[in-house]
C-alpha cells in the first residue's frame, strides 16, 4: 500500500503549493457546512446519506462516494449507498475484516489513502465504479468509539501533494456522520421504548375495560355487557341512561377501548359542570381574541377527539339553545370555533350519558326532540344496584382489591358484613357502595371488615327485619334457637335475627316461618323475591314442595 509523505507546515511547499492548499481549505469548508446543514435536516439517517454523497461530489470534488454500514450479526459491512453523478449504482456487497481496502478499515479501523488506486493489489473494484489512475480515501464511521461503518471516496483529479488534507477533511465528514449517527440511534432507540409502552397501556387500558373483566354477573347487566360489546364495532351513537352512580362512565370506556377508535384519544367532558358560555368554547374551541381573556386560539374537545371518541356526560342538562349548536355537529360533523368564521370538520364518534328521564323531558319542551333521537340511535340502560342486589358480593370483592391496594393491605369481608350490604336500598348505587366499603377500610385496624364497620350516612337505610323465633331445618336434621318453653305445647322457636345465624339458616328459618312460600319469606327478611331466589341458590338450599 502507498502512502503519500505529508510536508510539515514549517516546510516549503512546492511551487505554488501554498495558494492550491488555500484554495482547496476554502472548497473544503464550504462542502463542511454544506454537510452539516444537510445532516442537520434530518433525524432520518438513511434519508440524509445520498445527500451528503452528493455534497461530497458537488462541493468537494470527491466522487463516487460510498458508505459501508456494519451488519453486527455478520460482522461484516455491507454497502448502503454509492453515489454516482451518472445515475445510481446498485451494489449489495460485503466486505468482511481484511477484504480489500474497505475490509481492512474493518479490520483495524483507521484512515487509509491510496495515491493511485491502480498500484494496490488489495483494492477490490467490485462492480468497477472506481478509477485505476486516481486516489482512493476511506475512513472509518464511529460512534462512541465502536466502528459502525466506512466513509469511502475518489478524488477527481490524479494525486496532486494535497491528499492528506483531502483525508483529514474526509474524516470530519466521517465524524459529522458518526455523531448525526448516534443521534439518530438514540432517537430510535427512544421512539421504540415510547412505543412500547404505549403498547403496554394500550393492553393495560384494553384488558381493565374490557367486557370480560367487567363486574357484574346478573342476567341485565350481561345483557348490557353483550349490547355494548355489539355496538362497540360500528361508528353508532351511544347514549347511556341510569342513576347516578351506576357506571356509565365505565361503560363509555369499554365502548371506546374494544372499539376501532382505540388508538386514538377517549376525551370527557361532564356538560353540567360549565355554564353555556365556557360550555361551548371548551366543545367548540375558540380563537384569539374571541373574548376576554382569549390570548391564544384552543382547540375544543371536538378537535381534541377527531378520530376518537367524546363522551359527553349528564347531556340532559345543557340548555335548550346550547341544544341547537349541538344538533348541527352530531348531524354534519362540522362546526366554527368561538369567534372564528372558519368551518372544521372532524370524525367524532358521540357517547353521551344521562340520569334525566329525557322522554319526559321531551314533553315538557326541556329537551329538543331531534336531538333525542340523534343520540338515542343505540340506548343502553343500567340498572340501579338495588335491582342486582346478586352482584353486590361480586362487586364488594373488587372494590376491596381496589381499596386494599391502594392501602397496600388485604382487606376481607365478613359474612354478617355481606348480609347488611345487601339489605341496603343502594340510592348511590355502585359509587356509594365504594364510599361505604372505603370508610370502613379506614376503620379497620386488621384489614377485616364486619358489620359493625359497614355504616350508611343515609337516612334511606333499609329497615331490619322483624324479630321472628322459628324451627330451622337443616340437612343434618331440626334444631332449635332461641328461648323455648317446654310446657306450652308450641312449636319452639327461634330468633331469626340474632347475629349468630349463619345466612344459610337465617333464610331456612324465614322459608319455614312462611310455609316455604318465598314471597312470604322475602317479606320476613325485608329482601325483594329476587334477593331471597338468588340466596336459595347460592346457599344449595333444597326447597320443600308441599
Amino acid at each position: 500500500m502507498h502512502e503519500h509523505t505529508i510536508h510539515p507546515l514549517d516546510e516549503c511547499p512546492p511551487p505554488g503549493g501554498f495558494c492550491r492548499t488555500h484554495e482547496l481549505n476554502i472548497q473544503l469548508l464550504a462542502a463542511l457546512y454544506a454537510v452539516s446543514r444537510v445532516l442537520s435536516r434530518s433525524l432520518d439517517f438513511n434519508e440524509t446519506l445520498r445527500d451528503v454523497l452528493r455534497v461530497l461530489h458537488d462541493e468537494a470534488g470527491l466522487n463516487r462516494g460510498l458508505i459501508s454500514v456494519l451488519d453486527p450479526d455478520s460482522g461484516k459491512l455491507n454497502i448502503h449507498t454509492i453515489y454516482s453523478p451518472e445515475g445510481p449504482i446498485l451494489d449489495d456487497s460485503q466486505y468482511g475484516p481484511g477484504e480489500g481496502i474497505i475490509g481492512l478499515v474493518l479490520e483495524k479501523p483507521r484512515t487509509i489513502k491510496l495515491t493511485r488506486v491502480a498500484d494496490e493489489a488489495r483494492f477490490l473494484n467490485r462492480g468497477d465504479v472506481y478509477q485505476g489512475e486516481l486516489p482512493f480515501i476511506a475512513v472509518p464511521i464511529k460512534v462512541g468509539g465502536d466502528l459502525k461503518g466506512v466513509l469511502a471516496v475518489q478524488p477527481e483529479l490524479p494525486e496532486d501533494g494535497l491528499l492528506e488534507e483531502r483525508a483529514q477533511f474526509v474524516e470530519m465528514v466521517a465524524n459529522l456522520i458518526g455523531q448525526s449517527l448516534r443521534l439518530s440511534m438514540q432517537v430510535a432507540q427512544e421512539k421504540s421504548s415510547l412505543l412500547e409502552e404505549r403498547d403496554l397501556l394500550r393492553r393495560t387500558v384494553r384488558h381493565q375495560f374490557g367486557f370480560d373483566s367487567m363486574v357484574g354477573r346478573s342476567a341485565v347487566m350481561r345483557r348490557v355487557f353483550d349490547q355494548a360489546r355489539m355496538v362497540a364495532k360500528w361508528n353508532t351513537t351511544v347514549l347511556i341512561r341510569g342513576e347516578t352512580g351506576t357506571g356509565k362512565e365505565l361503560i363509555a370506556n369499554a365502548i371506546h377501548y374494544n372499539s376501532p377508535r382505540a388508538r386514538n384519544a377517549l376525551v370527557k367532558l361532564n356538560c353540567a359542570a360549565l355554564p353555556e358560555n365556557l360550555l361551548e368554547s371548551e366543545l367548540f374551541g375558540h380563537e384569539r381574541g374571541a373574548f376576554t381573556g382569549a390570548v391564544e386560539s384552543r382547540k375544543g374537545r371536538f378537535e381534541q377527539a377527531h378520530g376518537g371518541t367524546l363522551f359527553l356526560d349528564e347531556i340532559g342538562e345543557v340548555s335548550a339553545a346550547f341544544q341547537a349548536k349541538m344538533l348541527r355537529i352530531l348531524q354534519e360533523g362540522e362546526f366554527e370555533r368561538v369567534g372564528g368564521s372558519k368551518t372544521i370538520k372532524v370524525d367524532v364518534r358521540i357517547i353521551a350519558a344521562t340520569h334525566r328521564d329525557l322522554e319526559t323531558a321531551v314533553e315538557m319542551g326541556d329537551f329538543r326532540e331531534d336531538l333525542f333521537y340523534r343520540l338515542n340511535v343505540m340506548p343502553l340502560f343500567l340498572p340501579p344496584l338495588r335491582e342486582r342486589i346478586e352482584d353486590i358480593p361480586e362487586i364488594a370483592r373488587h372494590l376491596l382489591t381496589k381499596i386494599g391496594s391502594d392501602q397496600k393491605r388485604k382487606l376481607t369481608l365478613t359474612d354478617m358484613a355481606n348480609r347488611r350490604l345487601a339489605n341496603h336500598d343502594w340510592p348511590g348505587n355502585v359509587r356509594e357502595l365504594e364510599n361505604c366499603l372505603e370508610r370502613a377500610a379506614v376503620l379497620s385496624d386488621d384489614g377485616q371488615i364486619d358489620v359493625d364497620l359497614i355504616r350508611f350516612p343515609s337516612v334511606r337505610e333499609r329497615s331490619s327485619p322483624r324479630p321472628m323465633r322459628t324451627v330451622i331445618s337443616t340437612p343434618q336434621g331440626d334444631f332449635l334457637r332461641g328461648a323455648v318453653n317446654p310446657n306450652s305445647g308450641a312449636i319452639p322457636e327461634i330468633d331469626i335475627d340474632d347475629p349468630n345465624l349463619s345466612e344459610k339458616e337465617r333464610v331456612i328459618a324465614a322459608l319455614e316461618q312462611a310455609g316455604w312460600v318465598q314471597a312470604k319469606a322475602a317479606r320476613i327478611l325485608g329482601m325483594t323475591p329476587r334477593q331471597i331466589a338468588y340466596r336459595i341458590q347460592t346457599l344449595n338450599i333444597e326447597v320443600k314442595q308441599f
